[in-house]
């Protein structure tokens, strides 16, 4: 027989577009539609449905950028729709586009009385009627004319990211507003067409069971009459039959189908379109789960169920209702899908304590499974913290979008910097946002990496992003292909129902050690520079919020403002979504963001004054007090005191070139600006390289190949130059407590204002660096070239830190061309090094190279400034203020104080006393983390430490203020059963980089 096969499948296709999708609806009836405008910002139901609605026509525009329109439809169903097979439904088409939902117009439908109904989508366009013939329809539908910011994925600079250059044009217009009966079976027999048609694509052209479903699916465009669709689609269904219910095979790979809606909590819309997202994208989740008992849906972030609490109560009590059932599962346990490159250790923390708090007290469930499919890279501090968290499993999808090197497991241990491992799925699917379809599944059993030795994995399915959801089109393929021959295998479940089995399946998977770096997105450790140094701020205002609302707590009669805390950390956790820290959402969420973190620098500002007024008492002496772990001028650390006065002075000598000498380091300015000699007076050594240059800024091109925000390509390093022409070169101080030098440069339409200063008796060179900035698709980057025969860099992640090779021996050692860091980054050789710290910066390189002379040079690089053009063609512009340390002869240990010192500078305020540690540690390598009350209210005293030096570590804690006990716990500051860390005589007993939680009871 000759192969007619590529011929039956156009006739398929073609037979299903023109015949079966127009007969869906058998006929339809328009709604009467009237309409009211928003005149600004969302309004509550209840404000809407008392405005003054006015005739509005079908095929009218409507909708300006991030506009709000309420529809009010009414009309009755025909009482002749009796045909059994059919029901009626609302068909509402408000304009939608062919691009995936979530990024473009989207709507809620109400009754009138209030109650949420359901979404009204591109792919949820339907509203089910509860009445039958003859019934009154009502419905309001608000309606979001959200601009398509993603503009087909072609990166161009848009302005619909910011309601100010937006417009006022409509965006849409009303097509379709119908009451309109649809045809079950022609609807089923679609959805049989859709899985068959599917899994013929995907199997192999000599397996006999192709040409089979090939030849059922002929017969059934036979059997169907393209002039009677609706009389004879259940005798297209009937040929079906027998190859839909052809069981699968044994060793087909096994999916569990989590439903799932991947909800940006803000990217190219706002945070407040975010909340009307959670409660669209919920509702359609309810009204599917009435219709279909097998469904089960999981949702992440304890923030939008927050926001739905708020805004949308009834539906919130609805969702709580499936929680308790088990079918709508919170998952995740953290207040968003944060980023987890950059937040800060404690912040990391308090994303699990803040989110497994919510879902406990509000939901009655703690989540055990970590749930972070999007975010961009994932630290090796993760598994001790999700293990910290009492939680068990990790899944995350995005490593598959790595661009040079392939992970090598889909379900492993993943082991972080202190040893704790955590059982981890990559779903192999590839997506998170799956439809179901044959091509995808498929895709799942074909690129499984555990073939052999387990066959199961997860598919995550509905629409994401922007939110959405599972369709009933996806719930009808889960079911065509529960045990369909030919295809792997779909069981709708639980996260933990898979999670339990793919455990008992593969008790000994493989381990993979350290970071989850993703070969992508790597610009996102610099892009909207504002919004990270504000996130670096309120982390640390935070520590000093809560530090000295806690000793005043203890030792006066102030009340510990936990409400404010509270408020503060949930904005700053907030703006830690994977979108918002990164750097790579539109202007309008970073305009946003700056202005939160203002607020919450104002509240933590008064927090801290007000704590410390109490502390210091009344006078006018001055006390300095010390927020860092460590003490720094005679100040102790955790308290406050006078500031020990330093003998030696610093210097300044000129002659060629600016001179800087405070006996411990000499520093030489030349004429450019630039750092020629650092020299380390203790070590006898140079740290510049001969003819190098160290405080040398360098401007790149910066023209990502796809994602603008996002990325930094490789080939920015071939288009670059160093910046050395000097605008303006004076001395600022002269000693003897601080010498320091002012350079000015010009770079294109940007003014650059460097102060490099030494204060007397310090170990390191500060620069203070402030940039107007007005480049467009630049990188500056600041570089220091060291003498230093380094094989690795070192640098701070959240409690620890990471060492990364920085030779190219391998595809992932090159891929690995931009790196993140916390506060520093070390390198050295035995017996010497240098730590380059920083008070807002992530991004960094590390290289090194072979001189002439047969030395090395090693090069840190940080990136201090881009700009981007999508999704924000705005990102950066305007004043940046970046500071950067060079500390000379530093090892780890220094490493770690000089962060310190960098971003918990000593404050000065007015009193009469001193103010003694709430706790101390008599461990350099022990660190105080956190100082707080408990979060329940009791008035214990929390204090978080960890072990900063990579080494095991003894310590005693001695706290200052009388207690009843002490005990380990978790990070939800419950007891442990084994304590782990903590003697029976009081003695810390620390493995590397192991974080610490103690209760100090007070009752």
């Amino acid at each position: 027989m000759h192969d007619d096969s590529k011929l039956v499948q156009q006739r398929i296709a073609r037979f299903v577009r023109e015949r079966l999708v127009p007969a869906m609806y058998r006929e339809r009836v328009p709604l009467e539609v009237t309409a009211w405008t928003a005149p600004g910002e969302p309004v509550p139901f209840a404000d809407a449905v008392r405005q003054e609605f006015t005739p509005f026509d079908v095929g009218s525009p409507w909708g300006r950028p991030w506009g709000t329109v309420w529809f009010h439809a009414t009309g009755t169903v025909p009482a002749g729709w009796t045909d059994p097979g059919t029901r009626p439904e609302l068909a509402i088409d408000l304009g939608f586009a062919g691009v995936q939902p979530g990024f473009q117009s989207e709507g809620l439908a109400y009754t009138p009385d209030g109650v949420v109904v359901a979404a009204v989508e591109p792919r949820n366009a339907q509203v089910r009627i509860a009445g039958g013939p003859g019934s009154a329809v009502d419905m309001y539908v608000e309606a979001a004319s959200n601009p398509g910011v993603a503009a087909d994925w072609t990166y161009a600079p848009t302005r619909m990211g910011d309601p100010a250059t937006a417009g006022d044009d409509p965006l849409y217009r009303l097509v379709t507003a119908d009451i309109a009966l649809l045809d079950v079976p022609v609807w089923e027999l679609a959805q049989d067409v859709w899985t068959l048609a599917g899994l013929v694509a995907e199997l192999p052209a000599d397996l006999p069971r192709r040409a089979e479903v090939l030849r059922a699916l002929e017969r059934a465009v036979d059997a169907v009459d393209p002039d009677d669709v609706a009389g004879t689609a259940e005798l297209g269904r009937a040929e079906l039959a027998d190859v839909l219910a052809s069981p699968a095979w044994p060793s087909a790979h096994r999916l569990h189908a989590v439903g799932h809606a991947h909800i940006d909590s803000a990217w190219l819309w706002p945070v407040r379109e975010t909340v009307r997202k959670v409660a669209r994208t919920f509702a359609n989740v309810l009204d599917l789960m009435d219709t279909d008992d097998e469904f089960v849906f999981a949702a992440s972030s304890a923030q939008q169920y927050a926001w739905l609490q708020e805004h949308q109560p009834e539906l919130f009590e609805r969702v709580k209702r499936r929680v308790a059932e088990g079918r709508f599962v919170p998952v995740g346990g953290m207040w968003v899908e944060s980023d987890t490159n950059m937040p800060g250790g404690e912040a990391l923390a308090r994303q699990f304590v803040a989110g497994k708090r919510f879902f406990m007290e509000q939901l009655g469930v703690e989540p055990l499974e970590v749930w972070l499919p999007d975010s961009f890279g994932y630290t090796a501090a993760l598994p001790q913290l999700i293990k910290a968290a009492g939680s068990r499993w990790f899944l995350t999808q995005k490593i598959s979008w790595n661009e040079t090197n392939v992970m090598p497991h889909h379900t492993f241990r993943w082991e972080g910097i202190d040893g704790t491992q955590v059982f981890t799925h990559f779903p192999p699917i590839d997506t998170y946002n799956s439809e179901l379809s044959q091509h995808e599944l498929a895709r799942a059993q074909r690129q499984y990496a555990e073939k052999g030795r387990a066959n199961t994995s997860l598919v995550p399915f509905g629409w994401g992003d922007g939110g959405g959801g599972p369709t009933r089109e996806m719930l009808a393929a889960a079911a065509r292909t529960k045990s369909l021959e030919g295809s792997p295998t779909v069981r709708m479940t639980t996260p933990a129902e898979f999670f339990s089995t793919a455990e008992a399946e593969y008790p000994r998977p493989p381990v993979w050690t350290g970071e989850l770096y993703l070969e992508f997105h790597r610009g996102t450790y610099t892009s909207q520079a504002r919004t990270k140094r504000g996130n670096r701020r309120s982390e640390h205002l935070l520590r000093e919020a809560e530090l000295w609302a806690t000793t005043a707590a203890v030792r006066t009669d102030l009340p510990y403002p936990a409400d404010v805390l509270e408020r503060c950390w949930h904005t700053v956790l907030l703006q830690q979504f994977h979108d918002i820290l990164p750097g790579t959402s539109i202007a309008w969420v970073h305009q946003e963001a700056e202005r939160n973190y203002a607020r919450v620098a104002e509240e933590l500002e008064g927090v801290i004054a007000r704590s410390l007024a109490a502390l210091a008492g009344d006078g006018d002496g001055a006390v300095a007090v010390n927020a860092g772990p460590y003490p720094v001028d005679g100040v102790p650390a955790l308290g406050g005191g006078s500031i020990t006065a330093v003998a030696t002075p610093v210097r300044v000598e000129e002659s060629d070139g600016t001179v800087l000498d405070n006996g411990v380091v000499r520093a030489v300015i030349d004429r450019r600006g630039l750092l020629t000699s650092v020299y380390d007076v203790a070590a006898d050594r140079e740290l510049v390289p001969p003819g190098a240059a160290a405080n040398l800024l360098q401007l790149h091109r910066d023209t990502p190949t796809q994602w603008d925000a996002w990325d930094i390509d490789e080939h920015y390093r071939r288009h670059g130059r160093d910046l050395v022409d000097v605008a303006e070169l004076s001395v600022l101080e002269r000693g003897p407590e601080r010498a320091a030098v002012r350079i000015v440069r010009k770079a294109g339409a940007s003014t650059i204002t460097q102060v490099v200063s030494l204060a007397a008796g310090a170990a390191s060179i500060d620069v203070d660096t402030h940039v107007d900035w007005h480049e467009r698709q630049k990188l500056l980057k600041l570089a220091f070239p060291v003498d230093v025969h380094a094989e690795r860099a070192t640098s701070e992640i959240q409690f620890g830190h990471l060492h990364r090779p920085i030779h190219t021996n391998t595809s992932w050692d090159a891929a690995r061309f931009e790196t993140v860091a916390h506060r520093w980054v070390h390198v050295g050789e035995p017996g010497y090094g240098v730590a380059v710290a920083n008070d807002s910066t992530y991004g960094h390189d590390v290289t090194r190279s072979t001189r002439p002379d047969g030395g090395t040079t090693t090069v840190v690089r940080l990136s201090l400034l881009r700009a981007p053009l999508f999704p924000d063609p705005t990102a950066d512009q305007g004043e940046h203020r970046l500071r950067v340390s060079l500390r000379v002869g530093a090892g780890i240990a220094d490493a770690v104080a000089e962060g310190y010192r960098l971003n918990l500078p000593l404050r000065t305020v007015r009193g009469s006393s001193p103010i003694a540690p709430l706790v101390s540690v008599d461990s350099p390598a022990v660190v105080v983390e956190a100082v707080k009350l408990a979060e329940d209210g009791s008035g214990d005293v929390v204090v978080r430490l960890y072990e900063a030096h990579g080494g095991r570590a003894s310590a005693r804690i001695t706290a200052g203020f009388e207690h009843s006990g002490v005990v380990e716990t978790d990070l939800m500051e419950r007891p442990l059963t084994e304590p782990v860390s903590l003697s029976a005589d009081g003695t810390l007993r620390l493995r590397p980089f192991r974080i610490v939680t103690l209760r100090y009871r007070r009752s």
